[in-house]
């Protein structure tokens, strides 16, 4: 899927509500609701179903019982601001979830760091050795 096809599926499908955010502001956060929760259906993603599951199996902790990933923005005292922000955090998390992740390749430890583990594990050992009674 294409930059700015997900955009447009994303502004498309998304469904907006607006709540009190919490934090300092005073007056202005008791009266106005600009928190932006927004909810994504994910199953409804043009993907393959493999690619798909993935992409649900990387996102389950922010994905709620409907199928729905839920995004929550309260950084700024703007509701539209939120509502930009939080389009950018889909976007965002979407792209990365749809990445595939580097293989691990196994390393060894350096013949210095083995000595200087063993030689550690001996000064140890002769500092333990000398509390002994004899």
């Amino acid at each position: 899927m294409k930059h700015d096809e997900l955009i447009t599926w994303i502004k498309k499908n998304m469904h907006l509500s607006f709540a009190r955010s919490g934090g300092p502001g005073g007056q202005h956060v008791n009266k106005t609701e600009t928190k932006v929760v927004l909810k994504i259906p994910i199953n409804t993603l043009p993907l393959e179903p493999e690619v798909k599951e993935n992409l649900i199996f990387r996102l389950a902790n922010r994905i709620n019982s409907e199928g729905d990933l839920v995004i929550h923005s309260s950084e700024s005292r703007s509701q539209v601001q939120n509502r930009i922000k939080g389009e950018e955090i889909a976007f965002r998390l979407i792209t990365n979830a749809l990445k595939p992740r580097k293989k691990r390749r196994p390393t060894r430890p350096t013949k210095t760091s083995n000595e200087r583990r063993i030689q550690s594990k001996k000064l140890r050992s002769r500092k333990k050795e000398q509390r002994k009674k004899l």
